[in-house]
């Protein structure tokens, strides 16, 4: 019998969430080399990061376009594609290559299968723990927020009990926060108290006095060796997201605190010092540049799957290495180090993919992940079984759904297309967050894709009406956020997304000077013209122009209404990028993928 590839895709979606194998899986966790890490070394920290709620398997596309600029440019994380494959030694065509970029995406995806699955996941993180006693899982935060109907339905308790079950062991934060200072308090102070994991972030204080909010750091001994774990939540939580969310709390970037937290930690004997980091990755670059003392920084935020460490020298001369470990549980990284007679000898750090189909899952995750997508829930006075609603089938995908790059993913066109539509707008805006999984061609497109696209905690579409010179400023500032040339002026996320609105960019430029020229329906914008323009994700108590419909609701609509969805190249839009060289190792147009 013969069938085709939504067929195909299909049966390996019911296999892969069964969690049944796909080519005779042996009874150890990874078959052949790729998970069979002898242990090194006596130190053992394994991470993992920006896992944005995803339980079950996925589908996710790593980006096409990361640019670099000034200091940045062609260097660890803004490579793509083949330049990346390049740099770190990577054979192209393979399981790697398929985990760390775009390349041949969908024939690749068809013969990998999914990714990430906490279940995989965490039969992963027991194998590692057994082969190297005393190591700590560390998570780097947007674990909760960002991403998921069940979180957003049971105020993030389904990701909280995942990670005590996984054996998290400490942890920082961002996403986390817009569940709200109160919400996440409690958290803290009971089940990660009764569990032992640990919450650490030494640049987050209260407004009025300047107290510590969170442990600043924790020290664990392992194998004899005193290992402190220093927190750096996201320094921008307030603007990126609701201030009113975290009111009484402030964040920053803030080294100078830092180097007082090391040297701190030092003073009461720790003999490593690493840094649990949601900075991003080029933030974190430039921080280790300025910090003496630190061994490590374990990244995230900007979901940059990094093969390898990228050492900064310290002003002491010393070396800190930087890491990320990408996004959606992807991801295993696991650092080992050999510290003897005072310091460490030698290191090994390996970022391992984490494929479904390559691992069993672990069967108590698995139990826990089926029974609590299982239950009834009320949401906004209505009651509804979680995985029913989810599973819901809302059209087909002709072409490939992704959201990952600098600019418009075609789900981020869906979405903005959905606004324009659904609620008569000229233009629309959607933030450019880096969180969102893939939709094969062929496949359904479910209530799970949209939330998985749009689930967060203060979801209001907006329309509202504003002039071409606002519209500019808009983007202007949301360029600079991202192309800033001082990485501790860039806020994280990518560029926001634009329907209906054509424009042209040149990220070399100096804020007020990037966004070259604007046009709808084939004519300039006018600065002085008002238009209609849709968004969502406000970060107002009190949005202006609330229509009194949820983002998710306006975008489950139209896929209903249109029963396929095909986005291709010339459906994208895209920018018209200038000031960027073809020699630019982190941009490769989508035209010509």
């Amino acid at each position: 019998m013969q069938v085709n590839r939504r067929e195909f895709l299909q049966m390996l979606a019911a296999a892969s969430v069964a969690g049944f194998p796909l080519t005779g899986l042996a009874s150890s966790p990874g078959r052949g080399n790729m998970y069979d890490l002898p242990r090194y070394g006596n130190v053992s920290l394994l991470h993992y990061t920006d896992c944005h709620g995803q339980l079950n398997p996925i589908f996710f596309r790593e980006p096409n376009i990361n640019i670099g600029v000034a200091g940045m440019r062609n260097q660890p994380p803004h490579l793509v594609g083949e330049a990346l494959l390049k740099h770190y030694g990577i054979e192209p065509g393979g399981k790697k290559s398929h985990a760390y970029t775009y390349l041949d995406f969908v024939a690749a995806a068809e013969q990998y299968g999914r990714v990430g699955g906490f279940a995989h996941l965490s039969t992963l993180v027991k194998q590692m723990k057994a082969s190297r006693p005393g190591a700590l899982l560390l998570d780097g935060g947007d674990t909760w927020g960002g991403g998921t109907g069940t979180g957003v339905w049971t105020n993030a308790q389904d990701m909280v009990d995942a990670q005590k079950l996984l054996t998290s062991d400490v942890m920082t934060g961002h996403w986390e926060f817009t569940y709200g200072a109160d919400r996440v308090m409690e958290v803290v102070e009971n089940d990660f108290a009764a569990a032992g994991i640990d919450f650490v972030a030494q640049n987050v204080t209260d407004v009025d006095w300047g107290d510590q909010i969170f442990k600043p750091y924790v020290i664990r001994e392992i194998n004899g060796v005193n290992v402190a774990i220093i927190g750096q939540a996201f320094p921008y939580t307030p603007i990126a997201n609701p201030r009113y969310m975290v009111e009484q709390w402030s964040f920053g970037i803030r080294p100078d605190d830092m180097q007082r937290q090391v040297d701190a930690a030092r003073a009461e004997g720790a003999e490593i010092v690493v840094a649990l980091s949601h900075n991003g990755m080029d933030v974190d670059l430039k921080m280790a540049g300025m910090v003496d003392g630190l061994d490590a920084i374990f990244g995230g935020h900007t979901h940059d799957a990094v093969p390898a460490p990228s050492p900064v020298k310290t002003p002491d001369g010393g070396t800190c290495l930087v890491t990320n470990a990408g996004s959606n549980a992807k991801f295993l990284a696991v650092m080992d180090f050999d510290f003897r007679d005072g310091k460490i000898q030698s290191w090994k750090y390996n970022l391992l993919p984490v494929f479904s189909n390559l691992i069993d899952p672990d069967p108590e995750m698995q139990e826990y992940i089926t029974n609590m997508r299982n239950q009834e829930v009320t949401f906004n006075g209505e009651t509804f079984n979680m995985e029913e609603k989810l599973s819901e089938e809302l059209a087909v995908a002709d072409s490939l759904l992704y959201r990952r790059g600098n600019f418009n993913g075609t789900f981020d066109q869906v979405i903005v297309d959905a606004i324009n539509e659904q609620i008569d707008a000229q233009i629309s805006f959607s933030p450019g967050f880096r969180w969102g999984t893939t939709v094969m061609p062929g496949m359904p497109i479910t209530f799970e894709h949209v939330m998985d696209q749009t689930g967060l905690t203060y979801p209001a579409v907006t329309r509202n009406v504003m002039t071409g010179s606002m519209i500019k400023t808009i983007l202007e500032d949301v360029a600079d956020n991202l192309f800033h040339e001082d990485p501790f002026f860039q806020q994280g996320g990518d560029m926001v997304r634009v329907g209906g609105l054509k424009y042209a960019i040149n990220p070399t430029n100096r804020i007020g000077e990037r966004i070259l020229s604007m046009e709808l329906d084939g004519k300039p914008l006018d600065p002085d013209k008002e238009y209609v323009v849709g968004g969502w994700a406000s970060v107002q108590e009190e949005p202006a122009g609330n229509t009194g419909r949820m983002i998710w609701d306006v975008v489950a609509d139209y896929l209903r209404d249109h029963k396929t969805i095909n986005i291709g190249v010339a459906q994208l839009n895209e920018p018209v990028v200038e000031g960027i060289d073809e020699d630019n190792l982190g941009f490769v147009p989508t035209s010509k993928i």
